[in-house]
């Protein structure tokens, strides 16, 4: 009873933040889908690892530890790289959003390479993978409420319940809420992860390195590489690395946070502190996975380690504010996913379409019809329950690594890859292709991750079609050439 009535008070609070942000909203269509442009470096901070960092690494990482040993910290360098993409790509992207006023991903792909087939192809591809990370978000809420509350709450019912107060926040004050529920959220979950891990582990043990002796002594498995189900290979963990971060930046949730960003130094402000965050995160999921291998060996669902140690061993006040930290952890990701899944929607197919001259009201309002639609989708997604956490994060990080070549030609021209819209097209029609092939039919061959094959085979199909067929007009070409040099002044 405790522990949930931690979390539903931290429900209340996120929907009184998002009445608020309703009321602080400037009622345009900018306002409700990118902030204005206004996020702040505190806050564009706080939202930025909140979203990146979600049941995929508050539960997901754990049960990873639990079950791979200490190679997932190892391939955890994919935290740098994303720091590294935020200073390089991001600022880019910012500022030719800032210029054209982009709000999706398809926006800048489509006027790049002048193609609406370009933008249907982005925008199918931005929803369709990152949909699996809504299942990911919600799969962890529903392992949450069922544990906390012995099973007395349904898995089900539990998903349904937090599903529907992240919608209802989220249509209250769109991503204005989104931001400041985030800033919660990224402090809550980041001490909640910490005070639970060590909680944990001195109950147990005298302290972090008492622990891995122990691990050392009974489990020696876990602490190599590639562990005791050979899944971290370095051709995996090279994979793990492309896939858990340019595959995650390039879904639009986080894409389109580089649009919101006020200035360039806020960016690459960013880029610098961002991976501290990040990589720090998983030192108490890994003191939980490895620790937790000791104490109940023979868990069924690695991904619930967490949540069962600390019903099972800690205080129930203390387990009630992780378990929140934990909601919070899903919850930042998921309604970033909502948000940017409707804004793709609204945006890219509807705006563009269905109702071109419509005023802002009516977009707000089908906006928020998508964001019921996409609630429903989620919810009968994470009902199947299937696979891990983390294998589901990376299936959808695979997908979303297809757009890498087009932004990155787009981004950073040269004549070694100017790549145009039939090339592009071509490119990722391979890439997703390739992807069946080596995620489903041969799973990563040669131990290299199907999402790795998928890419350079991509980027192959898209430089051979771009060299023999029509290029960009050297207008477009001029006019993102200019608009890549220029700043803001705050450089």
């Amino acid at each position: 009873m405790i522990a949930l009535a931690f979390i539903g008070g931290y429900l209340i609070i996120t929907l009184v933040i998002g009445v608020v942000a309703n009321r602080r909203a400037e009622g345009t269509l900018e306002d409700f889908l990118l902030y204005g442009r206004k996020a702040s470096l505190p806050l564009l901070f706080l939202t930025m690892v909140a979203t990146y960092h979600s049941a995929f690494a508050f539960l997901g990482s754990s049960g990873f530890f639990y079950k791979h040993g200490i190679g997932f910290w190892v391939a955890g360098t994919w935290t740098i790289l994303v720091g590294a993409i935020t200073y390089t790509y991001g600022v880019r992207i910012w500022r030719l959003g800032k210029q054209f006023g982009y709000i999706t991903p398809a926006d800048l792909l489509a006027d790049a390479y002048e193609s609406e087939t370009v933008r249907l192809l982005v925008a199918s591809i931005s929803i369709f993978f990152s949909i699996l990370y809504i299942q990911v978000q919600a799969q962890g809420l529903g392992y949450i409420i069922s544990v906390a509350s012995e099973n007395r709450i349904t898995f089900e019912a539990g998903t349904a319940i937090l599903l529907t107060v992240a919608a209802l926040y989220l249509l209250m004050g769109g991503l204005r809420a989104v931001y400041w529920t985030d800033a919660l959220q990224g402090v809550w979950m980041y001490v909640a992860v910490w005070a639970g891990a060590l909680a944990i582990t001195y109950h147990f043990w005298a302290s972090p390195a008492e622990m891995l002796a122990q691990v050392a002594a009974v489990r020696p498995d876990l602490l190599t590489v590639p562990g005791p189900h050979g899944f971290f290979t370095w051709p995996m963990w090279l994979g793990l690395g492309l896939v858990l971060s340019f595959g995650i930046v390039l879904q639009p949730h986080l894409f389109i946070r580089y649009y919101t960003a006020d200035s360039e130094r806020t960016l690459k402000w960013l880029g610098a502190t961002i991976p501290i965050y990040l990589l720090t995160l998983f030192i108490p999921t890994a003191l939980i996975g490895l620790g937790g291998a000791l104490i109940l060996p023979d868990l069924q669902v690695p991904d619930r380690i967490f949540p069962e140690l600390l019903i099972a061993y800690v205080s129930p006040w203390l387990t009630g504010i992780i378990l929140a930290g934990a909601t919070a952890a899903a919850m930042s990701t998921l309604d970033s996913i909502l948000h940017a899944n409707t804004t793709v929607l609204t945006r890219d197919i509807y705006q563009r379409y269905v109702r071109p001259e419509a005023t802002r009201e009516h977009y707000i309002m089908v906006s928020r019809l998508f964001v019921l639609a996409l609630l429903v989708i989620g919810y009968l997604l994470s009902l199947g329950q299937s696979g891990y956490l983390v294998i589901i994060v990376t299936l959808s990080g695979a997908g979303a690594l297809q757009l890498l070549p087009s932004v990155t030609a787009a981004l950073f021209p040269s004549p070694f890859w100017r790549l145009t819209a039939a090339g592009v097209t071509a490119g990722i029609v391979a890439g997703l292709a390739t992807l069946v092939v080596t995620l489903i039919v041969w799973p990563h061959p040669l131990t290299l991750h199907g999402g790795v094959w998928g890419t350079a085979i991509n980027w192959i199909v898209a430089l051979v079609v771009s060299r023999w067929t029509r290029p960009v007009s050297a207008a477009t070409v001029r006019r993102f050439a200019e608009a890549l040099q220029s700043t803001d002044g705050q450089g």
